[in-house]
């Protein structure tokens, strides 16, 4: 292998894959795609490349346009909510601003839209970088950028909740809500609260998101009694795509990830990952 070609690239995975990530919301997706552009990165002649990143860049995200078509004809027959792959991260990590429902608003833009909104609202390149990267003139990549503005300005927080602030809340809601303390609960959720839960067909979910107080207490209320017969086991809490959550081990030895939007100090929604093919990166391990 070309160790010149590899000392390059290496370095720059993390920032790659993220913009892969964003672009695809899947892991698998997102780690394939920066691996065609490393296989493609060997066969280019790299003494005529003056910036790397860049150039490396605008070949993931073209990838990721190709792909895009395919992942979101899978989408069409997904059984359930489909959520984004859970990345976990330490809490000590810094929180990242594109957080878990920006992700998902995400999914409503054409892929050009969202390209344009990632690279210059999120990476920060001009719109001469942004048109060169996705083959588009400026203009129309500026008004890409807009109409995608538009339409996830609802999704972006409107301020991040204190990391502290974040975890203590998600650590009263994992007691509260396996010990069966239902008023205690109800103190930690907003009246709009929504419960998403992605099982994708593979693992026990509902098919649709739960909204509003009542019908997430009595959800939690239905099932204290097996959460007193067969406890989650707590792996770690974590930062899980900007918020605040914690993987657990639940009933049937299910894998789980819990994140938690947080607003005003109150959760206004639940976003629980259990289909394994999107958990195979998460370690089992305790931390």
């Amino acid at each position: 292998m070309d160790k010149d070609a590899t000392a390059i690239f290496d370095p720059l995975r993390p920032v790659l894959f993220r913009v892969a990530y964003r672009m695809l919301g899947s892991v698998a997706d997102a780690e394939d795609a920066v691996q065609d552009a490393f296989v493609r990165w060997l066969g280019t002649g790299r003494r005529e490349v003056n910036e790397p990143e860049a150039f490396l860049r605008r070949v993931v995200m073209r990838l990721c346009l190709d792909r895009l078509k395919a992942i979101r004809r899978r989408r069409e027959t997904y059984v359930g909510p489909w959520l984004p792959e859970p990345v976990v991260e330490e809490i000590d990590k810094e929180i990242d601003t594109v957080t878990l429902p920006l992700l998902m608003a995400l999914e409503r833009l054409s892929p050009l839209e969202r390209a344009a909104f990632l690279l210059h609202d999120v990476f920060g390149l001009g719109y001469e970088e942004v048109a060169a990267t996705i083959g588009r003139e400026p203009t129309a990549c500026r008004q890409l950028a807009r109409r995608a503005r538009i339409h996830v300005r609802a999704d972006r927080p409107r301020y991040l909740v204190p990391k502290q602030h974040g975890f203590e809340i998600a650590r009263a809601f994992l007691a509260a809500s396996r010990d069966g303390e239902m008023e205690r609960l109800r103190t930690l959720l907003a009246a709009d609260v929504t419960l998403y839960a992605d099982g994708g067909g593979k693992a026990p979910a509902g098919k649709k998101p739960l909204t509003g107080l009542d019908n997430v207490l009595h959800f939690f209320a239905r099932f204290a009694p097996v959460f007193a017969e067969e406890p989650s086991r707590l792996l770690r809490y974590g930062v899980i795509n900007g918020l605040p959550g914690f993987v657990t081990v639940e009933r049937g030895n299910i894998l789980q990830t819990t994140a938690l939007e947080i607003d005003d100090g109150c959760i206004h929604a639940i976003y629980v990952v259990r289909n394994p093919d999107k958990l195979r990166h998460v370690g089992t391990t305790v931390h």
